[in-house]
């Protein structure tokens, strides 16, 4: 493993232990070049995702983008850390679990608005005004009625 801070890869791990519930194993390494440490993470990957695009250009699945869209939805939430890595697992799970490789781009966000509905009200509307492109403040308020029951 290349260090991230001087690219040496003479990087040691120094401990190693389960993490999101047994479906990842967090490591801490430590650089021999520079003394830096850092954490990496090891995840079983069944089989390659495929994301398709409404364009229909395809792209690999990213997991770091699904966990980065979570955070900025959340972001000054109090939400447990642990309900958000089973939520993003369990999106993970669907989406290898899916027929096809091929995995339509819609069907994400979808799965990732359904978790959000259930972890934080605010921030599935957070997620939504970007998801549904709001353009307007009246855009809001038709969601929340539809959707929130407001």
């Amino acid at each position: 493993m290349l260090c991230p801070f001087c690219g040496s890869e003479d990087t040691q791990v120094k401990d190693s232990r389960p993490a999101e519930d047994g479906a990842a194993i967090r490591r801490r390494r430590l650089c021999g070049a520079c003394g830096a440490r850092f954490t990496t993470f090891e995840r079983v990957q069944l089989r390659e995702i495929n994301i398709v695009k409404r364009s229909g250009r395809k792209s690999v699945f990213d997991r770091d983008k699904l966990e980065r869209s979570f955070e900025i939805a959340l972001r000054k939430r109090d939400v447990d850390k642990d309900e958000v890595a089973r939520a993003i697992n369990d999106i993970v799970r669907t989406l290898e679990g899916h027929a096809e490789g091929d995995v339509p781009s819609h069907l994400v966000g979808e799965l990732v608005m359904k978790a959000l509905a259930g972890l934080d009200q605010v921030a599935y509307v957070r997620y939504a005004s970007v998801y549904r492109n709001f353009d307007e403040a009246t855009d809001f308020e038709d969601f929340v009625e539809k959707e929130l029951g407001d």
